[in-house]
């Protein structure tokens, strides 16, 4: 398995993700109501290349601001037993992974990972995650592998109405919504990636 840096994404179509799929995970609700439902946030290209059962796709992440808060992914769990592999091919990210406890508004692990171009974040299995985008002017770039049986969860997330941290202008915002949220800390990111895959095929 390979870090992929030279692709052309002319001819291929993506996954758009629009701000109106967001309306439950937004921090700043009394920006969303304001706001176009139509606001193009990111573009997922998905099955760039496949190797041995794994699928490495990209995603853009345009820079932008959700009000108060910095964009992101909309955030998922993997149902099952799945691990992913993100890295940094422009910009900058940070991922935020957390595990649930007894059930979805418990979290017993929180953490998040700061990378930049050509540095890896790897999500182990069990742990629901979302992409931040913290840059108000550079656009993310980055690639993903992950079994091409993986399916994503996004209930549990949209359920308690995001993350159970925030990334805003002003910091990490705890989410209310949970129970149980442990003090966030943080965890560096690879350069290289992991030996052993085992953990991505489930």
């Amino acid at each position: 398995m390979e870090i992929i840096k030279n692709f052309n994404l002319k001819d291929k179509k993506p996954d758009i993700r629009y701000l109106k799929e967001m309306k439950k995970v937004v921090y700043d609700q009394e920006w969303f109501e304001n706001a176009s439902p139509d606001i193009e946030l990111y573009y997922m290209y998905r099955g760039i290349k496949e190797d041995d059962n794994l699928r490495y796709d990209i995603t853009i992440i345009p820079a932008k601001k959700l009000g108060k808060e910095f964009v992101k992914t909309k955030g998922h769990y993997h149902m099952g037993n799945f691990g992913e592999i993100y890295i940094v091919l422009k910009g900058k990210a940070i991922y935020l992974l957390q595990k649930r406890g007894e059930d979805n508004l418990t979290i017993s692990d929180v953490y998040y990972i700061e990378a930049k171009k050509n540095e890896i974040a790897v999500i182990p299995p069990q742990y629901g995650h979302i992409t931040i985008n913290p840059s108000e002017r550079d656009e993310l770039i980055m690639a993903n592998w992950v079994s091409k049986d993986c399916k994503s969860d996004y209930l549990p997330i949209e359920e308690a109405r995001g993350a159970c941290y925030f990334f805003t202008q002003d910091g990490w915002v705890k989410n209310k919504n949970y129970k149980v949220v442990p003090e966030l800390y943080s965890q560096r990111p690879r350069k290289t990636l992991p030996a052993d895959l085992n953990f991505l095929n489930g």
